[in-house]
């Protein structure tokens, strides 16, 4: 493919296989400064991501038997022989992908993406182009088929995670400049293996690469292999690290500490962080411990709370939390993952239209209470926290007010409205819930901001706040007036 024509597939939408030409207008924009609302069309296929907000990742290969991580082989510089034998002695007999599917349904996640390869080259699912395979070891399964045809059974989207990088070969970290033949030999494999997938599995929702550095995308044959996988399954959604056209210096292709650079994703995946980005979907990949992906023994874990607050977050600005669980090196989930991921489930079966299919919000001030979110002519106020008093009050929201309800509990509350400024009253002084409570506000049309809330402290134009600090006059004095 001419690398000069991939910004007509990439900017304008194209799906090759899919014969439609899509609109080039597609974005996450915001209104004002941080009103994160779509204003570019996405297409049918892919309509469903933006709708689940709540994903699983499952980091999870033979590494999980050391319990140190899922780059133990490369971060403590293990002998490449003793790995290999170990990953082919590893059978993990407690791996039922039905209890991974029940788990991810009672925490409302409506998606799952598994790790069918990571960097250190052992594959999850029976592949013909090598024996390092759970097939043709010491499992003698296919972890791959069990995990699709039980999430699928569950109700739940599905993707694979499938890693460029191969630890295990030479020529990998050689490159095509060094060893030419390696190099290609290298890549074809890596091609076959990602058309393996595609056709081999059924349908997937997801493709999520990861591992392009040191390469560029050009150098690992990423638009053509882009254009095959979308013949194979033209309604696929792609994330964004397959590499850079040309690779930046410094940059991490692999998502790194950023959102990834590759210009041939349908999605961003801004890692352990949240970053809305305006040209194309997001989702922000999160670990569910304190650092790392796959299973470490003995690791901190974050608090439901947390990983409420990260859920709320993204879906605030308009996008995805992936949220990382590593199971432990016989196939097993942590139980502190299970208790706290079924905890936010729970809320979720209470507040999930707040989260569901909502746009980002942040309509007008909430910093100092939580965020918002929107579907239709509905604010959704978030609250991280319950501070006891009988009222809230809300400024800068434009649009009227025509009903409050708590949605935690159902319970109908009072509300009044002076221009933008909006109390609500009667509510509880005990906290209705341990996690984030919601207020439901139910506008007269779409919630828009008065102006002086499109734009947030210390951004947009300074000079809209000044008739409301001339109201209280214009000298230093407390009264404001001047003095002679």
């Amino acid at each position: 493919m001419d690398p000069a024509n991939l910004a007509i597939l990439v900017n304008g939408w194209q799906l090759p296989g899919a014969g439609v030409a899509l609109p080039a207008d597609h974005n996450l924009q915001p209104r004002g400064a941080l009103m994160y609302r779509q204003t570019r069309h996405v297409p049918a296929a892919w309509q469903w991501f933006p709708a689940a907000r709540y994903g699983l990742f499952i980091h999870w290969g033979a590494y999980a038997a050391y319990g140190r991580g899922e780059q133990v082989l490369f971060r403590e510089h293990l002998d490449q022989s003793d790995y290999g034998r170990a990953a082919c002695q590893w059978n993990p007999e407690h791996y039922d992908a039905r209890a991974w599917a029940d788990v991810a349904r009672r925490a409302g996640m409506r998606y799952a993406v598994l790790t069918a390869r990571h960097h250190d080259g052992f594959c999850l699912w029976d592949s013909r182009h090598t024996d390092y395979t759970v097939g043709s070891q010491a499992p003698g399964r296919d972890f791959v088929r069990e995990f699709l045809t039980a999430f699928r059974a569950a109700g739940l989207r599905v993707g694979l995670y499938y890693s460029l990088a191969d630890w295990r070969i030479p020529a990998y970290w050689e490159g095509p400049n060094h060893d030419p033949v390696g190099w290609e030999e290298f890549r074809v494999y890596v091609h076959q293996q990602v058309t393996e997938l595609l056709r081999d599995y059924g349908h997937l929702d997801v493709f999520w690469f990861d591992g392009a550095w040191p390469q560029n995308a050009l150098e690992w044959g990423g638009p053509e292999l882009v254009a095959r996988m979308r013949s194979l399954q033209p309604h696929l959604l792609i994330n964004n690290r397959l590499g850079s056209i040309p690779a930046p210096a410094s940059a991490h292709a692999d998502g790194g500490s950023g959102p990834g650079t590759s210009s041939l994703g349908d999605f961003g995946t801004p890692e352990h962080h949240i970053a809305a980005e305006s040209e194309r979907l997001w989702e922000s990949c999160q670990v569910s411990t304190w650092r790392l992906w796959g299973y470490a023994a003995g690791e901190h874990w974050r608090s439901s709370a947390q990983w409420l607050d990260m859920l709320v977050q993204a879906a605030s600005m308009g996008g995805n939390l992936l949220l990382n669980v590593g199971p432990d090196g016989d196939g097993r989930l942590p139980p502190q993952f299970v208790e706290r991921a079924v905890e936010v489930g729970d809320w979720l079966r209470v507040h999930g239209e707040a989260i569901y299919e909502a746009e980002g919000g942040d309509v007008c001030e909430m910093i100092t209470r939580g965020y918002q979110t929107v579907r239709g002519h509905t604010l959704y106020l978030v609250l991280r926290f319950w501070d006891g008093r009988p009222e809230l009050r809300l400024a800068g929201l434009a649009t009227p007010v025509r009903r409050a309800r708590l949605l935690t509990t159902g319970q109908e509350l009072q509300v009044a409205q002076e221009g933008d400024q909006v109390r609500v009253s009667g509510l509880p002084a005990a906290a209705p819930t341990r996690l984030f409570p919601v207020i439901k506000l139910e506008c007269d049309g779409p919630p828009a901001p008065a102006a002086w809330a499109r734009e947030r402290l210390w951004g947009g134009d300074p000079r809209r706040m000044t008739a409301w600090a001339q109201a209280r006059g214009t000298s230093v004095w407390a009264d404001g007036l001047p003095r002679r």
